[in-house]
C-alpha cells in the first residue's frame, strides 16, 4: 500500500494556461472556441472609438522613429485590417528592406540588362542592407559580365536608405558621408582609411597622419559615430517578426502606481445561452450528456483564464511593491528578489510564481521587460549605506558610472574597478567585474584608452 498524488486533467490544463504567453493564450482561446460549440468568443475592441485608435497609432509612430515609414505605409495600404493588430504583429504585407529598395529601383529609367542585374543584387542584400558576396563570384554564378554588375551596384548604392549595397563597413560609411550636405572631407578620409585607429581612439595618430588638429579629428569622428553601420536595421526582416505584447502596464502617478492588465488583446469568452437553453429543454439523453460535458469544459476554460489573470495581477502587484525603487528611478536600482519572496506574499508555491511569470512582459516608464527580469539574485554583501544586499543590476549600474567618470587617457583596469566598487560597498571578484563589463558591451582598458 502506498499513497500517491496525481493531478486531474483539469488541474494540468489550468497550469498550462497559467504559463502561456499572450500570443500562445490567444491561439489557445481561438482553438477552444472552434472545438467547443458552447464557447462564444467576442472581440473586446471591435467597438472602440476610432479617434482613440488613431491616437494610439500616432503615439506608436512617434515611439518607433526609424520605422515610421514602413508602418505608416503598411497602414495606408490596408485600412480594413484590424487597427489594433498592427501594434502587435507583422504580417506578410509589411514592407521590408527588399521591397523598399526594389520599389525605388523599378521607378528608375534603366537599361533592361542593368535593371535585371540590379534586382538580382537587391535580392542578395543581407538583413543589414549589405552585399556580402563578391561581385566576381556573383558574375560567374549568374553568368553575367562583371562590368554590368558593377554598373548595377553603383545604381543600387544611390538608393535609400543611405549605405545600402555596401560591401564593407568603410564603404557603408563613405556612401552615407557623401550624401551629407555639410563639409565631411576629413570624415571621408578617416572612414576610407583610418577606421582601425578610430576604433582604438588613436586620435593623435590620425591627426598626425592627416596633418590636422586633434580637435578636428574629434569632430570628424563624432560625425562618423552618428552614422548607421546597418542601414537595413530600421526595416522588417524578410521573415515575419513577432512583437511583444505586454501583459501588464505600470502607470506612474506622482503619489502612487497603478497596474493595468492587457485585457483588450484577448477576446472575451462566455457560455452560449442558446446551448444552455437546449441543455435545459432537451429530453434526448445523448444531447444532454454531450452538452453537459461541453459546458463543464467551457466553464473550466473560462475559470482557468480568469485565474491566470488574477494570479498574474497579484504577482505583478507584489513585484511592484518589492521593486518600487526600480519603477521610480529606473534601471540600476533593482533589489535582490527571489521567487520565494513573491510566493510568500501571494500565498502560493514557488512553482506557481515561476509559471505565472514565464513568457510574460511588463511595460513601464523605463521600457518593456520580461517579468523574470525583476527576479535578481543577491551578491551576498551589503551595498552602500543602506546595508542591503547588492543585486547584479545595481552592480552593473555602479560599474557603468565608474567607467563613465574615468580618465580616458588612463582608463581603469578591471582590478582597479573591483577595488573602487568595494569602496562603494559592492564587493565583486575581478572575474565578475570583467563578466559584467562584457555584458554591458564595454571594451577593455585597451579599447577605452584615448591616445594623445
Amino acid at each position: 500500500m502506498k499513497q500517491t498524488q496525481t493531478l486531474s486533467p483539469q488541474m494540468m490544463q489550468s497550469m498550462e494556461i497559467l504559463q502561456m504567453g499572450s500570443q500562445e493564450l490567444l491561439e489557445y482561446i481561438e482553438n477552444q472556441a472552434q472545438e467547443n460549440p458552447v464557447l462564444e468568443m467576442e472581440d473586446t475592441y471591435t467597438d472602440q472609438d476610432q479617434s482613440a485608435v488613431l491616437r494610439r497609432k500616432l503615439e506608436w509612430l512617434e515611439s518607433t522613429d526609424s520605422q515610421n515609414r514602413a508602418y505608416h505605409q503598411q497602414d495606408s495600404e490596408d485600412d480594413e485590417r484590424d487597427p489594433i493588430s498592427n501594434y502587435g504583429n507583422a504580417d506578410e504585407t509589411e514592407e521590408n528592406l527588399y521591397l523598399y529598395v526594389l520599389s525605388q529601383l523599378e521607378l528608375m529609367d534603366l537599361e533592361p540588362a542593368v535593371m535585371e542585374a540590379g534586382k538580382l543584387l537587391v535580392e542578395s542584400l543581407n538583413q543589414n542592407g549589405w552585399l556580402d558576396e563578391d561581385l566576381s563570384e556573383l558574375a560567374a554564378e549568374w553568368e553575367l559580365p562583371l562590368e554590368l554588375l558593377e554598373r548595377a551596384l553603383a545604381v543600387v548604392q544611390t538608393l535609400e536608405p543611405a549605405g545600402v549595397g555596401a560591401r564593407s563597413l568603410s564603404e557603408c560609411l563613405v556612401l552615407q558621408l557623401r550624401r551629407r550636405k555639410e563639409d565631411s572631407a576629413l570624415a571621408l578620409k578617416i572612414a576610407e582609411g583610418y577606421l582601425d585607429p578610430l576604433s582604438k581612439n588613436r586620435y593623435g595618430c590620425i591627426a598626425k597622419a592627416l596633418g590636422v588638429t586633434q580637435e578636428e579629428v574629434h569632430a570628424a569622428c563624432d560625425v562618423i559615430r552618428g552614422l548607421n553601420p546597418r542601414p537595413g536595421s530600421g526595416f522588417a526582416a524578410r521573415e515575419n517578426l513577432i512583437y511583444i505584447n505586454p501583459d501588464i502596464f505600470v502607470v506612474n502617478f506622482p503619489d502612487h502606481f497603478e497596474l493595468l492588465t492587457n485585457d483588450y488583446y484577448f477576446p472575451s469568452l462566455h457560455i452560449s445561452s442558446y446551448y444552455c437553453r437546449m441543455l435545459r429543454d432537451s429530453e434526448d439523453k445523448e444531447v444532454k450528456d454531450y452538452l453537459t460535458d461541453k459546458v463543464r469544459q467551457a466553464k473550466w476554460v473560462v475559470h482557468s483564464i480568469e485565474q491566470r489573470r488574477s494570479t498574474l495581477l497579484q504577482c505583478a502587484q507584489h513585484i511592484l511593491e518589492l521593486q518600487e525603487d526600480f519603477f521610480r528611478r529606473g534601471p540600476g536600482h533593482l533589489r535582490p528578489m527571489s521567487l520565494a519572496d513573491v510566493a510568500q506574499r501571494v500565498g502560493v508555491h514557488e512553482s506557481t510564481v515561476s509559471r505565472t511569470v514565464k513568457d510574460k512582459y511588463l511595460q513601464c516608464a523605463s521600457g518593456v521587460y520580461p517579468l523574470s527580469y525583476f527576479f535578481s539574485r543577491s551578491l551576498g554583501n551589503a551595498s552602500g549605506a543602506s546595508g542591503e544586499a547588492a543585486s547584479p543590476d545595481a552592480a552593473k549600474a555602479l560599474l557603468k558610472k565608474l567607467i563613465a567618470g574615468e580618465d580616458k587617457r588612463k582608463p581603469l583596469s578591471d582590478q582597479k574597478l573591483c577595488e573602487l566598487m568595494e569602496r562603494e560597498g559592492c564587493t565583486l571578484s575581478r572575474r565578475t567585474v570583467a563578466k559584467y563589463r562584457d555584458e554591458l558591451n564595454i571594451p577593455s582598458t585597451t579599447g577605452r584608452r584615448q591616445y594623445e
